[in-house]
């Protein structure tokens, strides 16, 4: 079940449970959108993968308790600033790979 991570993990930003700026990578590293897009250049700089919209979990039980009310919305932050530097080495080598192909 996904985390739900509360911010971004870059600048910090909130991305609450309902936010259509999250980003995720198959390990769900958090980013928002912007930096996503203008810092990251879809490559995560912790796996190398790419990133696709967080899915939005439920916030009404609909059916069968699969809600934020059962399994709630992570409240740990990890604030990890990209290093600028290191990721521009890191976009170097992987940038030109789509990311289904890395």
């Amino acid at each position: 079940m996904l985390e739900l991570r509360p911010t971004c993990e870059h600048c910090n930003k909130a991305l609450p449970p309902e936010s259509l700026d999250a980003r995720i990578c198959s390990y769900e590293c958090t980013f928002c959108v912007t930096c996503v897009e203008r810092v990251l250049e879809n490559v995560c700089p912790n796996c190398g993968g790419g990133f696709a919209p967080r899915p939005i979990r439920p916030a009404t039980n609909w059916h069968g308790d699969n809600f934020l009310g059962k399994d709630p919305a992570s409240t740990t932050i990890k604030h990890r600033p990209v290093d600028p530097t290191s990721h521009a080495r890191f976009l170097a080598r992987l940038k030109s790979i789509p990311p289904d192909k890395r």
